[in-house]
């Protein structure tokens, strides 16, 4: 089963940028779609953006112009560029694979990582 660990969040001003990355423990990984989540407390965990092994990305309508995700297979890496945060994508990021089902993406797995806190101020 391949591991994703997330590299270390941060705290930010609103408006700024932030970038994740997450590492994968095998070479597996460049087969696999990946997804970016979120959760913040109190909320269900949010699938914000989408990308598919050969690189086509797509994300969900909360982050559609600020948020890009790509990944560089070479290095079982998966990436977020986060621009012009606002306190609202306060939230634990993970990323995991995904699986697309009757036009909506899934997790594969029911494991994750430990994530990593990203927290925007106002």
């Amino acid at each position: 089963q391949v591991q994703f660990v997330e590299s270390v969040g941060g705290l930010v001003q609103a408006g700024g940028p932030l970038r994740l990355s997450c590492a994968a423990s095998a070479t597996s990984f460049r087969l696999n779609t990946l997804g970016w989540f979120r959760q913040s407390p109190g909320t269900q965990r949010e699938l914000v953006a989408v990308v598919t092994s050969g690189g086509s990305a797509t994300n969900a309508d909360s982050v559609k112009d600020r948020f890009t995700i790509s990944r560089d297979n070479a290095k079982n890496t998966v990436y977020l560029q986060m621009n012009s945060l606002n306190p609202e994508d306060t939230a634990v990021y993970y990323c995991n694979p995904v699986i697309y089902v009757g036009g909506t993406y899934y997790s594969r797995s029911s494991s994750w990582g430990q994530g990593t806190q990203v927290t925007v101020s106002s």
